[in-house]
């Protein structure tokens, strides 16, 4: 069956229109001219956090202002490669067979930018603080954590954007109790709230001397980073703080003064550590930030089940396993809620998780509409 090309690229420049209709390329290009002119202000990195901020934004504002860019350009591309074809009989089957590859290329990019549309959330737009906690199943739970730490920061490295590690719990034997790392980026949060939830991985265990089969579970948090407007207060009399020497794996010594922090929040019981910062005091600011931003994230969760208590309809979002990660009897990684799977593991503990979270941010937004 033949291809109808004039009705594809209708098709695709419809999609196209209705993505520059919520990206509009005109803000965009207004944003990148402000955020050009504070990038080459001189005295940028007398606050490295400010200027980091600046130029991340700035590089993925221009990335996104040039995949729309490129998009037309795409498409315009493939029309003149059609009309070619119909002009040229002689290389007439090479041309259309270039073209419907670079129909099918297009269609792909197309459903990648797409998704950035459907990241409307309130907070969507924020930078992310993500925790990883080891579940039950001893130590195959703790080396799943440090499994899942690698496999985000290799996905944030993939996509250009910059981490921080905040903070590492170490477990005895190996892996990891806890972890905490920013992703600072814009659409961070939206991108990487759809990762929340409880992982499962099935394997045999490389700490079991019989070789047995072990399952073991990790969950993950993501929250919104705290922005100075949110003005989320907390009294000191909310507070209490507790300071220790930070540690490295194996209970290694890695700073000998009391830097690290935990800090309580009395009211919630929210507890947040810092260690990985080299004065108490900028351990301490950090606890602080990620505090807020927890706080911050159960202000809304109280505030969305407070809705949908109202509307009579209360639906558990998540399951208790999102995902499952088996490596034996075969190999398959698979989301619960999307059905989305792929059987090549190691791709996806290196980072090549993008097709799992934007078929994760569509189903999101499936739910929305049904409870809408």
């Amino acid at each position: 069956m033949s291809i109808d090309f004039a009705v594809e690229i209708e098709s695709l420049r419809g999609t196209l229109e209705n993505i520059i209709a919520v990206t509009r390329p005109d803000e965009l290009k207004a944003r990148i001219a402000e955020l050009s002119e504070k990038a080459a202000v001189p005295d940028l990195w007398d606050n490295p956090e400010a200027a980091q901020a600046v130029t991340s934004e700035l590089s993925h504002t221009q990335a996104e202002l040039g995949r729309i860019e490129k998009m037309v350009e795409r498409i315009d591309d493939l029309e003149t490669i059609v009309e070619m074809a119909e002009e040229d009989l002689d290389e007439k089957d090479l041309l259309l067979e270039e073209a419907e590859a670079d129909l099918a290329g297009i269609r792909q990019a197309l459903a990648d930018l797409e998704i950035k549309t459907l990241l409307s959330g309130e907070y969507d737009e924020r930078s992310a603080v993500v925790t990883i906690r080891a579940g039950a199943g001893g130590v195959d739970a703790a080396d799943f954590a440090e499994m899942l730490l690698r496999m985000y920061l290799r996905w944030a490295e993939r996509n250009g954007y910059p981490t921080k590690v905040m903070d590492t719990s170490y477990a005895e034997e190996a892996g990891l109790k806890s972890a905490t790392f920013e992703v600072n980026a814009p659409y961070a949060y939206g991108t990487l709230s759809v990762e929340a939830g409880t992982h499962r991985l099935v394997r045999i265990s490389p700490f079991d001397n019989q070789g047995r089969r072990q399952t073991s579970f990790a969950a993950v948090e993501v929250i919104p980073l705290i922005e100075t407007t949110d003005h989320i207060e907390i009294p000191e009399s909310e507070l209490k703080i507790d300071v220790f020497r930070s540690s490295g794996p194996g209970g290694q010594s890695v700073n000998t003064t009391d830097s690290a922090v935990r800090m309580t929040h009395i009211p919630t019981g929210i507890v947040v550590s810092m260690q990985n910062e080299k004065s108490q005091i900028q351990n301490r600011a950090a606890a602080l930030r990620v505090l807020q931003s927890r706080l911050l994230q159960l202000r809304h969760e109280e505030e969305q089940a407070a809705k949908k208590a109202l509307a009579g309809d209360v639906k558990a979002s998540w399951g208790d396993q999102m995902r499952s990660y088996v490596l034996q009897p075969y190999q398959m990684v698979k989301d619960l809620r999307t059905s989305h799977e792929n059987g090549n593991t190691g791709a996806v503990f290196d980072g090549e998780i993008d097709d799992f979270i934007n078929a994760g941010i569509r189903w999101r937004k499936d739910q929305a509409q049904e409870e809408n």
